[in-house]
């Protein structure tokens, strides 16, 4: 997979070339301090992976983004988690942040390479030369779904790929525009995806999770104590807002 590093700290750029030259499946096909000097090769469409700062002088890698009209994969790389939504917004393959460690670098290579093949693979002709037996078993698809137990889980799209996730494991959800925090119980950070408090509310069954807030959904068995400005999970304290509170005091039995 031929890829390129940009940064415009000589130090930090030798450090990702560096690591870049470990990775069997990875060609180093030029390291850039500027993102001007680079576009030539990106433009002619010999590169398929972008290791790219955010903050440098001339141009940022998000503004240098913008201009790609139809850029490869990306992996971000920064010393500043504040733009991680930012990166999101450009469907990066992921976001490193300095000092990266190799473990986490050859995780974010790995993703990319994974999606690297899943493209090369939707491109080869003829692999599903009849389309119609495919046709039919999806459309029993739904007589077996009902068949299947209650659902304990659902799906979001989060850094490429389908997390599934427990709903006994949610603690609560918050809502940034058009993105989600999903907090559980088996990680310490935040699960970021790409959807509205809206969207996300759907995926929840109404008997374990409740909208408190325009900004916050949480898990009913969860809370550990509230009023009715505010509650807690745990140590974390969550708004309530006055439009919501009669709605959620029906569906938590306090009414």
């Amino acid at each position: 997979m031929r890829c390129i590093a940009i940064d415009d700290e000589p130090f930090a750029l030798e450090l990702i070339a560096d690591d870049i030259r470990k990775i069997p499946f990875l060609e180093l096909m030029g390291q850039f301090n500027n993102p001007l000097d680079a576009y030539d090769l990106i433009r002619r469409g010999q590169v398929d992976l972008i290791f790219l700062d955010i903050q440098m002088p001339t141009l940022t890698g998000l503004q240098f983004l913008r201009t790609l009209t139809n850029p490869p994969m990306v992996i971000l790389t920064t010393a500043y988690e504040e733009y991680a939504l930012d990166g999101y917004t450009f469907d990066v393959v992921d976001y490193l942040l300095k000092p990266i460690p190799f473990e986490r670098f050859l995780k974010a290579v790995s993703k990319a390479y994974d999606l690297f093949l899943l493209r090369q693979g939707r491109t080869q002709p003829d692999r599903f030369p009849d389309p119609q037996p495919v046709a039919e078993p999806v459309e029993q698809a739904p007589a077996e779904a009902a068949t299947l137990p209650e659902q304990t889980f659902f799906f979001v799209f989060s850094e490429y790929q389908e997390i599934r996730i427990f709903f006994d494991d949610v603690l609560y959800v918050e809502g940034l525009k058009d993105y989600v925090k999903i907090y559980t119980t088996q990680q310490p950070r935040p699960i970021l995806s790409r959807l509205t408090l809206k969207a996300i509310e759907a995926k929840l069954p109404a008997t374990l999770f409740c909208r408190v807030h325009k900004s916050f959904i949480v898990a009913l068995p969860k809370i550990t104590a509230f009023q009715r400005t505010r509650l807690f999970i745990g140590n974390q304290e969550i708004p309530m807002g006055s439009s919501y509170v009669d709605e959620f005091e029906r569906q938590y039995g306090v009414q």
